[in-house]
């Protein structure tokens, strides 16, 4: 399926595998890549040495295109965009609007820049900047999340920028991708239908949790960083809604401390970071010390297993998805769902 997306960035089919922190990692991103979609390495989680290292084994494991998410108010940021340019990276797409000397940067030596939006106004402004496209999530997305679904967002988008827009939150397959083509898009993103695959090293505990919810079973609570957050509703995000401030402060100051240690970040480099969170975003200082938080409730899940201690970042679709699939069969059986849903629309419009 030839999109303005698949142009761009020399994929096969207009679908992007989101870059999820402890779950993007190369295995994952690689088999995405070679079942023609665009992987998307999660580097948020990792050191600069253990991003390059798995640039190159991305890199070994795939010809195909792939991408860098990167946090763009990070101290390191600069670094991180040279070691991606050094290493012949195709994509770098952003959680947050990247600087325009970033994009600039990155634009410069070739590499495509997508970053990450939530509202229309967001889009305007990186697309002025010089973004080559954006990704629009909607409120049904994983993770930290907007209140608008994609259904009203994203046309608020495609109408007001004239680069290829991603369609995020809410897509699991190709009736999905149909739909957002329909409204302009390019091509869609998915961070749970990725997640729950047999490609992604997510432990079998946390996947059968997953596959187990029901639409009702995801929520979207501010009580783990202070930002609305959506995920899948466990006992420890209920004691975290219910428990008091001091005891959630304590728990969040312990487990700064272990990301720290895990991440191999100063602690001078770690205030620096939450003080660019802080003016980026709004928080009070109580709120920062809750996003310190967040790291590592999310290892606890997704790497250590530990479903009743660990967040489980889930888009609403979560609630709907029953099985895991190879990245391969998943695409393969998007497209082809895609293509029935065109040829019954053609088929309907030629009743006519």
């Amino acid at each position: 399926m030839d999109t303005a997306l698949t142009r761009l960035v020399g994929v096969r089919h207009p679908v992007v595998q989101t870059g999820m922190g402890w779950v993007a990692g190369p295995r994952l991103v690689s088999a995405a890549a070679n079942a023609g979609a665009l992987g998307i390495l999660a580097s948020a989680t990792m050191t600069l040495d253990q991003l390059r290292d798995a640039v190159r084994e991305v890199a070994s494991r795939t010809d195909a295109p792939f991408g860098v998410n990167l946090r763009a108010d990070a101290m390191d940021a600069g670094a991180r965009v040279r070691m991606i340019v050094e290493e012949g990276v195709r994509v770098a797409s952003f959680a947050l609007a990247p600087s325009p000397g970033l994009i600039t940067e990155l634009k410069a030596a070739g590499v495509v820049v997508i970053p990450s939006v939530g509202a229309r106004r967001h889009a305007e402004k990186v697309a002025a900047w010089g973004a080559d496209a954006v990704m629009v999530q909607g409120g049904e997305g994983g993770g930290h999340t907007g209140e608008v679904a994609t259904s009203v967002l994203l046309p608020q988008v495609v109408d007001a920028v004239d680069i290829p827009v991603v369609a995020a939150g809410g897509f699991h397959d190709g009736r999905g991708l149909v739909a957002a083509l329909a409204y302009g898009a390019a091509g869609i993103a998915m961070g749970t239908r990725f997640l729950l695959t047999s490609d992604s090293t997510v432990p079998d505990a946390v996947k059968a949790r997953y596959l187990a919810a029901t639409v009702r079973d995801v929520t979207v609570t501010s009580a783990v960083d202070g930002l609305p957050h959506r995920m899948l509703r466990t006992e420890l995000v209920d004691s975290l809604e219910h428990g008091g401030r001091a005891g959630a402060l304590l728990r969040a100051v312990r487990r700064a401390a272990e990301f720290r240690r895990l991440s191999g970040l100063g602690r001078r480099q770690l205030v620096r970071d939450g003080l660019a969170l802080k003016r980026g975003r709004d928080l009070t200082w109580s709120q920062v010390l809750l996003a310190a938080n967040t790291p590592m409730l999310l290892r606890a899940a997704m790497v250590d297993g530990r479903t009743d201690l660990g967040v489980m970042a889930a888009g609403q679709v979560a609630g709907v998805i029953d099985d895991l699939p190879s990245c391969e069969r998943l695409v393969d059986r998007i497209m082809t769902e895609a293509e029935e849903v065109l040829t019954a629309l053609e088929r309907l419009r030629a009743a006519r």
